[in-house]
């Protein structure tokens, strides 16, 4: 078993990918458009024909899913972030500015008592984020 993230984009998935690709090193592993479903059935929204039914993406081992959704709006995310865990503060650092490029910073990386480097920040595409270094095993 496992679990996975299904993330919505509100019409910029392709943006959100082409984002996380440079900035985090994601990559895209299956797409599809609407115009290209299988189903005759499944009718997307005006417009949504070349927008992103279905998309696959890993960033580093983990394996993540996402859409356009079905309105050219924002998801609004409450209850939860994507959690990066990353080996060393350098690393942190690196992630943590490219992610937050046109978004929001909750908490500045810092220091703190289960890490030593840790923040959150939401990015610009509303998706709420953690940078975490891991202790180390003792």
């Amino acid at each position: 078993m496992n679990v996975q993230a299904y993330v919505t984009f509100g019409g910029r998935c392709e943006e959100a990918l082409e984002f996380y690709k440079k900035s985090i090193g994601a990559e895209v592993t299956g797409l599809m458009r609407w115009k290209d479903s299988p189903d005759p059935t499944m009718k997307p929204p005006p417009g949504f024909d070349n927008k992103i039914m279905n998309a696959a993406f890993r960033i580093g081992d983990t394996q993540l899913m996402a859409d356009d959704g079905m309105a050219d709006k924002p998801a609004e995310y409450q209850g939860m972030r994507l959690v990066i865990g990353v080996a060393d503060d350098a690393e942190a650092k690196r992630v943590f500015t490219a992610l937050s490029q046109g978004g929001a910073v909750t908490m500045p990386l810092a220091k703190t008592f289960w890490s030593s480097s840790f923040g959150i920040l939401t990015d610009k595409f509303g998706v709420p984020w953690m940078v975490n270094v891991a202790a180390p095993k003792t």
